[in-house]
């Protein structure tokens, strides 16, 4: 059969290496196949599939260091998610029963409990049997925390496999941001890093969830999937009839040839591989730093690292040999003669230099203060029809007093003239038209001091170079609020003091545990702005896909989210909040919300401030392109989350209530919150199109060369 496209040439720094215990690891996983009854007649495998396949040889490749043991136990995971995947496959998506499929994966939690004394019911097909076996081997020699860790990735690889049978039921193919954050669940790579974890080093559970960390799993995880996309398109496409693959998503959405969304899929590989390489090298040793770890702690976090690194070079190279898939033309044929023998294949140094020098270097050329407006608006649609609050007039004069009070317009930062210009009160009144006034005026003091800090940070912090006292800060914002009666730092300045005064009244009637997400929700934003801050002393133009997760934390999205779903009540169970339809929901909204501010800040933020982060100059370093081209596949991509929101809300939610069995009032809730997404959508537009903040007059008028007339207070470390 003819390929549909020549496989693109891979950058691939590292050289696999071949793991010496790969054929005791292919004996024992087809044996334990076998036993398992994934074999002969279970109607998924023969004994052709599974040599032909050659998972013994994956695993090797792929954990080239760890022992016997463990090699062999890794083997029989990846046979069993495999034979899971061809039989979730025969079983529902080629009948497209989504009831039985449904039925099916809710039963497989069972078989991984937390508790290992839990007892497990009885396997009834050779999917549970697996997962029940397996479950009992490795766990009870990892922490609590990395079982759980674990557990939950498995489930996500479990039940998103209903997403890619509901998308192949409607026939929907999906946007290439909803695409990467649902493959990673459904392709499993997030897994795939707990057992490096088990075969390497278990990282250490006070920065398992940190930043630099997750970004490792997550670069490694679009990595991997990517390149499978790749390599599996004729098989999932042309074969399977699938709906979930990158090639296909990209083709569907720049309307393209398959060979142009080929290459362009494996740009965005690169990509992600070497935003890898930057984590690695910069974030992760600041992060050791910043949280004290022991010498041990380091060495297991280097282990990981390298860990993934490995899996990702082994990874590729079992792709050039599995029967599996469509590999012919995968090596580079070249007159160069590089490195040859085992694991060298995918070695090619030519590719790498010109990537690396042409590729990653562009992202650190970008010149500042560029021409670049009056920035260009497109026809903009927005479905969802805009409410005003009757307050807003009040909340104006309420918000000038308060920020006064508060100090905000003392400190070179902002003045009325600046505060007028932003009109945060009117953008309040479209987010929550049926406020109270006092429910009103917190809203608008909330965004004022988002608005304010996001100001602050580049135009204090960036202009001094100074991230060490952009951490301090970061650090002291979070003492201001506290959980349950402690002490407070006394305020040094306008920030301080008004978010000190924010959560005192946000929280007033919270308990503890309700004031931790709203918490942690403030944290994640003033995390990221100074994750921005480091670009902008770097000069680094951010990877589109970690661009567009870390604009959601810069915009506050958290922090509105939270506030959105205060007062909900029991009503709605949590789990409700933290499932794929809702997440997605919610990432769709903020993400239009997100690239809607891109698109009427760009000559603010290029021409005015020499910022790096928006959307449409990322789009231009990756493609490069001219500022109208860029434009309008942002365009597009806004039109697609707006489409996507539609989609998940008319069709998604209503297969979840079902599902979780939600009571009328938890429903009538839930549509409510539906309804303040939408308003929260219009009514961000609406401030977009009308106040002076982005407009080419005002900014010819205040936003070139402005500083602070006098350095504003910061905190010190006496």
């Amino acid at each position: 059969m003819t390929q549909p496209f020549e496989l693109p040439h891979f950058y691939m720094p590292h050289p696999a290496r071949l793991n010496p215990h790969v054929d005791e690891a292919r004996a024992h996983s087809t044996g334990w196949a076998r036993e398992m009854g994934m074999l002969e007649g279970s109607g998924i495998w023969e004994q052709a599939d599974l040599d032909a396949h050659d998972y013994g040889l994956l695993c090797a490749y792929t954990h080239p260091d760890c022992d016997a043991e463990a090699l062999s136990l890794i083997t029989d995971w990846y046979v069993w998610v495999f034979f899971f995947d061809d039989h979730f496959l025969e079983m529902f998506k080629r009948t497209q029963d989504r009831a039985a499929g449904k039925a099916h994966l809710d039963r497989l939690p069972l078989f991984m409990p937390l508790d290992l004394s839990t007892p497990v019911p009885e396997p009834e097909n050779p999917v549970e049997a697996g997962l029940a076996d397996l479950w009992a081997r490795p766990v009870p020699r990892m922490s609590a925390d990395w079982r759980r860790r674990f557990a939950t990735a498995t489930e996500h690889l479990l039940n998103e496999s209903l997403w890619e049978l509901s998308n192949i039921n409607e026939g929907r193919i999906a946007n290439p941001v909803e695409y990467i954050e649902m493959r990673r669940k459904v392709g499993g790579a997030p897994w795939s890093a707990g057992l490096v974890e088990y075969a390497t080093a278990e990282v250490p559970a006070a920065v398992a969830q940190s930043r630099p960390l997750r970004v490792l799993m997550e670069t490694f995880s679009d990595a991997v999937h990517l390149r499978n996309d790749l390599f599996s398109y004729q098989r999932e496409v042309e074969d399977e009839g699938e709906n979930s693959n990158g090639v296909l998503v990209l083709e569907t959405f720049f309307g393209c040839t398959t060979q142009e969304a080929a290459d362009t899929v494996n740009d965005i590989l690169t990509s992600r591989m070497q935003q890898f390489e930057h984590t690695a090298l910069t974030e992760v040793p600041a992060l050791a730093l910043d949280n004290g770890l022991t010498p041990a702690e380091v060495a297991a976090v280097a282990a990981y690292a390298k860990g993934l690194q490995d899996w990702q070079s082994g990874g590729h190279e079992w792709h050039l040999r599995s029967s599996r898939y469509m590999n012919e033309g995968a090596r580079s044929t070249a007159p160069w003669q590089g490195p040859t023998g085992l694991g060298t294949s995918s070695a090619d140094v030519r590719a790498l230099l010109a990537s690396a020098g042409a590729e990653r270097l562009r992202a650190y050329t970008h010149v500042p203060y560029q021409k670049a407006g009056p920035s260009l608006i497109p026809d903009i649609r927005m479905p969802f029809p805009l409410e005003l609050s009757p307050h807003l007039d009040g909340a104006r004069r309420r918000l000038a007093d308060w920020t006064h009070r508060m100090g905000m317009l003392s400190e070179g930062v902002w003045d009325e003239d600046k505060l007028a210009a932003n009109d945060l009160a009117l953008c309040s009144a479209g987010l929550d038209p049926d406020a109270t006034p006092e429910a009103l005026d917190l809203s608008a003091q909330w965004l004022a001091w988002g608005t304010y800090g996001d100001d602050y940070y580049p135009l204090v912090y960036g202009h001094r170079r100074d991230l060490a006292a952009a951490r301090l800060t970061t650090a002291r914002l979070s003492d201001c609020m506290p959980l349950d009666g402690e002490e407070v730092p006394p305020a040094v300045n306008a920030m301080e003091r008004s978010l000190i005064d924010l959560w005192a009244r946000t929280t007033a009637d919270m308990t503890p545990e309700e004031r931790l997400p709203l918490k942690n929700a403030v944290n994640v934003m003033t995390e990221a702005w100074v994750w921005e801050l480091s670009n902008q002393l770097q000069h680094r133009i951010p990877d589109p896909v970690d661009y567009l997760e870390m604009r959601r934390q810069t915009f506050g999205s958290d922090l509105t989210l939270s506030l959105c779903r205060a007062g909900h009540g029991p009503a709605v169970p949590p789990e409700i909040y933290r499932s794929g339809p809702v997440r997605s929901l919610e990432n769709a909204a903020v993400d239009y919300a997100c690239l809607l501010n891109d698109v009427f800040s760009y000559q603010k933020e290029i021409e005015y401030e020499g910022e790096i982060h928006n959307s449409i100059l990322v789009v231009q370093n990756f493609f490069g392109c001219d500022y109208p081209a860029a434009l309008g596949v942002v365009h597009d991509l806004m039109a697609q989350r707006m489409r996507q929101f539609e989609h998940v809300a008319e069709h998604e939610l209503p297969v979840l209530y079902d599902d979780f069995g939600l009571s009328d009032e938890a429903r009538a809730i839930m549509r409510e919150y539906v309804t303040d997404l939408q308003n929260w959508m219009a009514g961000i537009l609406n401030w977009h199109r009308h106040v002076d903040r982005y407009k080419a007059e005002y900014l010819a008028r205040r936003a070139h060369g402005f500083l602070p007339d006098r350095p504003p207070a910061v905190p010190t470390l006496s």
